[in-house]
């Protein structure tokens, strides 16, 4: 009689045709049990739509059969959480790197707004700079590969040191590690002139060939929009969770409700909306001036299911601070509140190591 494990290693040799590794190594066989000649089995997909899926099937249904003719192969479909996606992609790239060896991240955030100009890499700034006040360990990893603003606003000007494991992030004042495509250019002021493609590559690189040691947070920076750049830290980076950037005008809104329900699409978490730039204090009489128009942050949050976790003025010292490479001098009060409440909206669980079975 075919058992449960005869089944699992006969699936073993099962090849994904893109990645040429076999199903079980990359974690897409699932439930396998076998009763009264009947083989029943979980095939877990990255995404339901994938375009092998009924080759896949058919695969997995030739191969049980092949251990006993007379028995029935029923193959049931699930689709990847957000972090299994994440591995399955680690694993088709042919598994850790050396680097990863002596990297634990415990969570990692990602940052986005989906429209540029509202302010999502100042958000990602105070959330890190806000999270090492605190006494966590933090790193900043600029997807934002084709404008990168994190160096200057941390002071970060020099490239960053190697050694024998990989590259080492810089290192702000405060002790925050840093990895951007501005530390690695002959010039900050170079513009970065590449395709999706290879824009997605440097971002596995920037997880993958970094150490980046023990860190309780990693804070992803991601570029606005809806494409590449961000759809490769959603499948490829275990991410804990979104931080929605928005600011009062209603396009704004509608852009970041694109991203948002791509966040949705792809399993990731979202942890709260922050509105940026929601008012301006006047600094003789102390009345908010609402100056990009009424708040739209309450409206948003409520269509996406969200929690609204917080507004943010706009404040002249920030941006003085940032310009000068100053940011985590910048006293950030008002944003404490709203990293409270993205921190205890993480989930519990850690996710998966850098280098998985560490």
């Amino acid at each position: 009689m075919v058992t449960d494990k005869q089944v699992l290693d006969a699936l073993r040799g099962v090849t994904h045709p893109e990645n040429k590794r076999n199903l079980v190594e990359l974690g897409m066989v699932r439930e396998v049990s076998v009763e009264d000649k009947k083989a029943t089995l979980t095939l877990v997909l990255p995404f339901m739509d994938a375009p092998i899926k009924d080759d896949l099937v058919h695969a997995v249904e030739e191969r049980v059969t092949g251990l006993d003719t007379a028995l029935q192969v029923k193959v049931n479909l699930a689709e990847m959480s957000q972090q299994e996606r994440a591995a399955f992609m680690t694993a088709s790239e042919g598994g850790p790197r050396p680097a990863q060896s002596a990297s634990r991240v415990a969570h990692v955030i990602a940052v986005l707004s989906g429209k540029g100009g509202v302010g999502k890499s100042s958000v990602a700034a105070l959330l890190a700079v806000t999270l090492r006040r605190q006494g966590k360990r933090v790193g900043v990893l600029d997807a934002d590969i084709t404008g990168p603003s994190i160096p200057k606003m941390f002071g970060l000007h020099q490239p960053p040191p190697t050694g024998p494991m990989g590259i080492l992030p810089a290192r702000t004042e405060t002790g925050i590690e840093v990895m951007s495509i501005n530390l690695l250019l002959p010039s900050e002021d170079e513009a970065v002139v590449w395709r999706g493609p290879l824009i997605s590559k440097v971002i596995k690189q920037f997880w993958a060939d970094v150490v980046w040691g023990d860190l309780d947070y990693l804070i992803v920076d991601l570029p606005p929009g809806t494409s590449d750049a961000s759809l490769t830290v959603m499948q490829s980076i275990p991410l804990s969770g979104i931080v929605l950037v928005t600011s009062p005008q209603d396009l704004a809104g509608m852009v970041v409700r694109k991203a948002a329900h791509m966040a949705q699409r792809l399993g990731a978490p979202i942890l709260g909306l922050v509105e940026n730039m929601s008012y301006a204090v006047c600094p003789k009489c102390g009345v908010q001036i609402e100056v990009f128009g009424p708040s739209q942050a309450m409206q948003t949050a409520t269509q996406l299911g969200v929690t609204l976790s917080g507004r943010l003025p706009l404040d002249p010292e920030f941006a003085r601070l940032c310009d000068a490479g100053k940011v985590e001098k910048y006293a950030a009060e008002s944003f404490e509140p709203i990293a409270k409440q993205v921190v205890e909206r993480v989930p519990p669980e850690k996710t998966m190591p850098v280098f998985p079975g560490r």
